[in-house]
């Protein structure tokens, strides 16, 4: 028993620092080598003529990030071709799934791209292996799909088995990605839990320059407050609900605040995100004006 235990203990992750997959995961994260690489892509990305399809590709829409949602039917079609190349005569409907999932892979992968084209730089080095593993892992179906075809389905399922093995590596990094690294996530999304429910001090009306952002403070959460030409002002999460970025820094344009890192565009009257590629509205709160000073508390 004494041995068995020794041995469970030496399988699992010690508590004396990070496993290997996380030192290797920082390494990546850390290294400047895929740099260049990225540069480009990303810059391809963003020309790229998509007009309205860019907002829709990063779900703001769907108030989350689309990708997640599209990798589910590529996925599951793989995993399915996979069971039934276990059982006697399954190789028909394995080839369908093989080749249904080839066809919804694209578009996972654009809406994947777009979102990646807005990332911080070390989510971008590990948002780029995971593209390679997923790119791999399709091009492995594919040559699984061209031997099925031809009749040679043994040759079919292990390249199958492959592609699910590599596509299995790619989803672990998108999950670094996602959970680790917060990519996608709602930055701004413990604001109300944080924000005062009872009025607080902003700052002096007569300090706010109309039309310009000013960072100030609800209690401990930074908010960004801004002076309307009719004397009145709004207040909204002074970090963007997207990847964070410093919402004073910003420009209002039209009634929306706009952020200075990617664009979003948030509307100052309720903090609609107007334009992506934030998908969540900002955190907005409720003001007003006493003795010449501006007041604020989280709207409920």
């Amino acid at each position: 028993m004494n041995s068995f235990a020794r041995a469970l203990r030496s399988a699992l992750p010690s508590d004396e620092g990070p496993g290997r997959v996380l030192r290797a995961m920082d390494r990546l994260e850390n290294s400047t080598r895929l740099d260049g690489v990225a540069n480009v892509l990303r810059g391809t990305v963003r020309r790229l003529p998509l007009g309205a399809a860019r907002d829709a590709l990063h779900g703001r829409w769907l108030g989350h990030p689309v990708h997640p949602l599209l990798v589910q039917f590529p996925i599951g079609a793989w995993l399915s071709a996979a069971v039934l190349d276990l059982v006697p005569g399954g190789q028909r409907a394995a080839r369908l799934l093989v080749g249904a999932g080839l066809a919804g892979a694209g578009p996972a992968a654009v809406a994947g791209w777009v979102d990646w084209a807005e990332l911080r730089r070390p989510q971008l080095r590990v948002g780029l292996v995971h593209a390679a593993a997923n790119i791999t892992g399709v091009a492995c179906y594919a040559v699984s799909l061209t031997a099925r075809c031809r009749g040679r389905h043994w040759r079919g399922r292990l390249w199958g088995f492959g592609g699910l093995t590599v596509i299995a590596v790619g989803g672990a990094i998108g999950g670094h990605l996602a959970y680790r690294q917060a990519s996608g996530a709602n930055h701004a999304e413990q604001v109300p839990a944080l924000a005062p429910s009872d009025w607080r001090a902003v700052a002096a009306l007569a300090d706010l320059p109309p039309g310009r952002p000013r960072r100030a403070h609800v209690g401990e959460v930074p908010v960004v407050a801004v002076r309307l030409d009719d004397g009145t002002a709004r207040v909204l999460a002074e970090r963007c609900s997207h990847m964070a970025g410093p919402l004073a820094d910003g420009e209002v344009v039209d009634g929306c605040l706009v952020c200075p890192w990617h664009g979003s565009a948030f509307r100052l009257d309720d903090g609609w995100n107007v334009t992506g590629p934030a998908t969540a509205p900002q955190p907005v709160f409720e003001t007003r004006i006493v003795d010449g000073r501006l007041e604020a508390r989280i709207r409920s």
